[in-house]
């Protein structure tokens, strides 16, 4: 019998009901091919998060009652593959905590006291991380889904109030509810929150915005909150300029990249902060022939930014690593990329 090296096999042995999640940029769904592919080094980690590769496992064994939830953080090396000696670490404790082997773990399902023992591990997990709020939320709003369940308590006064049918304080809704919201978004509500986008309170404006960074939007929605950010763009309010910029970057459509484009082609409105969003949350339109150098180039004229941090962050994407190295080796020489590679190289050297 072969020894458990991976965490795919632990779960497949174990017989659990397993699903997850990418939990580094955005909150999206993450096929067990994929974590497989990954720790046989097959296959870089396709949404790295600095230098991590941080997964939401659901997951339900033996006479578990409710499911539970790791929350881990796989470091990768400078190609965006797996680093895998804290990975062994952690799964070398874990079959320890049960105190089994492969055969015991194959043939008798997990009781009570020993599932409750695999849940504590995480609390000395040195991959172990806590995501924030709206990623939590974000993450139980789709396992919730994914499994028929029931929406949060939270849902109903959300619906009534992004629909206009009550009026009531909004600081009374819910985070959770505005994911399950956000999950749930067809195209007939995504026209109505269109319709309804432009009243809404900057707070609200906000929250949804977070929640709704995660997944595909439609076009009536997109161009809501189009007009929505360029709106708050005149009234110098960055903040929920950036949070429409983050919540349509998950849509890889014309409009969307046309957006990006403008803000990108303006050096007056194209910040630190516009550039963070679209490198945070919009990186899928940086797949682009022009979008791309044009993004390298504001993020090189701007001294705030951290031009290696950034690239080398976004290099580790396994889409974006060889537009981003041609971009760089085909900047022109007097060019501010240029210059800010030459800065590094004398850096290194010195």
């Amino acid at each position: 019998m072969q020894p458990i090296q991976t965490l795919d096999e632990f779960f497949t042995r174990s017989g659990a009901d397993v699903s997850l999640h990418h939990m580094g940029r955005r909150v999206v769904a993450c096929s067990r091919e994929t974590l497989r592919a990954f720790e046989s080094g097959e296959i870089a980690w396709p949404e790295p998060w600095q230098q991590q590769a941080r997964l939401g496992i659901v997951f339900r064994m033996g006479d578990m009652p409710e499911p539970a939830i790791w929350f881990l953080a796989l470091p990768l090396d400078e190609q965006g593959m797996l680093s895998p000696a804290q990975r062994d670490g952690f799964i070398n404790r874990l079959l320890e905590t049960l105190g089994r082997n492969v055969a015991q773990i194959e043939s008798k399902p997990l009781k009570q006291q020993e599932t409750t023992d695999v849940d504590h591990l995480m609390k000395d997990n040195p991959l172990a991380f806590s995501p924030d709020i709206t990623f939590q939320a974000m993450l139980n709003a789709q396992a919730t889904y994914a499994l028929e369940l029931a929406a949060s308590q939270h849902l109903e006064p959300v619906e009534a109030y992004l629909t206009g049918q009550q009026t009531f304080d909004w600081q009374a809704l819910g985070l959770q509810g505005i994911a399950d919201y956000v999950v749930r978004l067809d195209l007939p509500i995504s026209e109505a929150l269109a319709m309804r986008l432009p009243r809404l309170p900057i707070n609200v404006v906000h929250s949804l915005c977070y929640c709704l960074e995660h997944r595909p939007l439609a076009e009536p929605l997109v161009n809501a909150l189009r007009a929505r950010g360029e709106q708050a763009a005149s009234d110098a309010d960055i903040e929920t300029l950036c949070a429409c910029v983050r919540a349509v970057g998950s849509t890889s459509s014309t409009g969307v990249g046309e957006w990006y484009s403008s803000l990108l082609s303006d050096s007056a409105a194209c910040g630190p902060d516009i550039i963070a969003a679209i490198a945070g949350r919009g990186w899928l339109l940086l797949e682009d022939a022009e979008r791309l150098p044009l993004f390298l180039q504001r993020l090189a004229e701007d001294r705030r930014t951290n031009f290696n941090a950034v690239v080398r962050d976004l290099a580790l994407i396994p889409r974006l690593r060889l537009p981003i190295m041609l971009a760089l080796r085909d900047a022109p020489t007097d060019s501010a990329i240029q210059q800010r590679l030459s800065a590094l190289i004398n850096q290194a050297r010195s």
